[in-house]
């Protein structure tokens, strides 16, 4: 999953890029929805709102990431 980090300049370049919906803004910054991110397995070879930032303020969750394979099922059954 990615995070989106508090340097966000709420420009929306990344909301739009989302091919699962999973980028919202709650009025001062944009957030990624763990349960709809998919970074963009699936759809792109590289997650698209990472692409587009311009000050490079969406990272990967220091968590740790999902395997490629829980990724591509979520993308499947979003877009079912």
């Amino acid at each position: 999953m990615r995070i989106v980090e508090a340097d966000c300049i709420n420009c929306a370049a990344c909301e739009p890029e989302c091919p699962n919906t999973a980028i919202t803004n709650t009025g001062t910054t944009f957030v990624v929805d763990a349960a709809q991110c998919t970074e963009c397995v699936g759809a792109h070879d590289e997650p698209r709102c990472v692409e587009v930032c311009p000050v490079d303020c969406i990272l990967q969750d220091p968590e740790g990431g999902e395997p490629k394979d829980v990724l591509q099922q979520r993308y499947a059954r979003l877009h079912a």
